[in-house]
């Protein structure tokens, strides 16, 4: 126990002074979808608040609401809707985010080992061209991408442990962005008119421990996310250029820390850092500093 605590203080001290933020377009948090209630409380709500620091002295409020109906012991749909405010030197930009809807099928449990697989769809509320004062915004003020994803994976549970493999298909691309850096008034991001993202595939590996009475429980957890080529922008004359750098590995380690109320209700705090990233994020997704608070509640 003395051990958790003191790596959950190291992997705290690590992302508030020297990590880079662990953040993406949707693969990394999915990993929820794999998880189901009690079978007696079929219904879950959790309300949380990202705050997170990325490039340019950027800073970034994120509330997020999901909810989760547990159908029975083998198939669970969950739902989720984001919002972003971000602000920085070129002003304050806020909206809603994405939705997400996502499927669960677990398979019967054997000797403490057991599969399940999860299909899902990441919808767009913006088309990821919000302006302010009738400038365009690269994509790190954008609450979007503007895509329409597509979501599988599975999961193996063994004991405490977890593996879950994923992929996130960008499948119709609504990305109407007109930022040029060219014609910006600073050089710190990069030219992303209408921007086209590449497929992520994720391999996270995640360790579970509870303390006695079952009150506090610790999931120390990587993530391996590969962008699966480089993405691409349309550039002043009319022709696609793609973004050399962008496509590569990211390692991210991540703290998930829990306080169980009672048996339906619950408060998670969360922090990640990457230790390995892409040469080149335009996409916008980097964050200098994340923190997210969580409260679940089940019934």
């Amino acid at each position: 126990m003395k051990k958790m605590v003191f790596s959950s203080a190291a992997l705290l001290f690590a992302v508030l002074t020297y990590g880079q933020g662990c953040s993406d377009a949707g693969i990394c948090t999915i990993g929820s979808g794999f998880q189901t209630t009690e079978e007696k409380l079929k219904n879950t709500v959790e309300i949380a608040t990202t705050f997170g620091a990325g490039e340019s002295d950027l800073t970034y409020l994120s509330p997020t609401l999901s909810y989760t109906r547990q159908f029975n012991e083998k198939f669970a749909l969950s739902t989720k809707v984001t919002f972003s405010s971000a602000n920085g030197g070129l002003g304050t930009r806020a909206a809603f985010g994405d939705a997400y809807l996502i499927g669960n099928y677990s398979f019967a449990e054997k000797n403490k080992k057991q599969w399940s697989a999860l299909l899902g769809w990441k919808f767009p509320f913006t088309a990821s061209n919000l302006k302010i004062n009738g400038y365009s915004l690269p994509l790190d003020y954008q609450s979007s991408l503007g895509t329409f994803d597509l979501f599988l994976g599975t999961n193996f549970k063994y004991s405490q442990w977890d593996f879950n493999v994923a992929v996130q298909i960008p499948v119709f691309n609504n990305n109407k962005n007109s930022y040029f850096k060219e014609y910006a008034t600073t050089n710190d991001f990069p030219t992303t008119n209408l921007f086209e993202r590449q497929p992520d595939a994720l391999f996270r590996t995640t360790y579970t421990l509870n303390t006695k009475n079952q009150k506090f429980s610790f999931k120390p957890n990587v993530l391996f996310i590969y962008h699966l080529g480089e993405d691409s922008f349309e550039n002043i004359f009319g022709k696609r250029e793609t973004i050399v750098g962008s496509e590569g590995l990211t390692i991210n380690g991540n703290l998930i820390s829990a306080y169980n109320i009672s048996n339906r209700k619950s408060v998670e705090l969360s922090v990640a850092t990457p230790f390995v990233v892409r040469d080149i994020r335009p996409d916008g997704l980097t964050r200098s500093f994340v923190l997210s608070v969580q409260y679940k509640f089940s019934f």
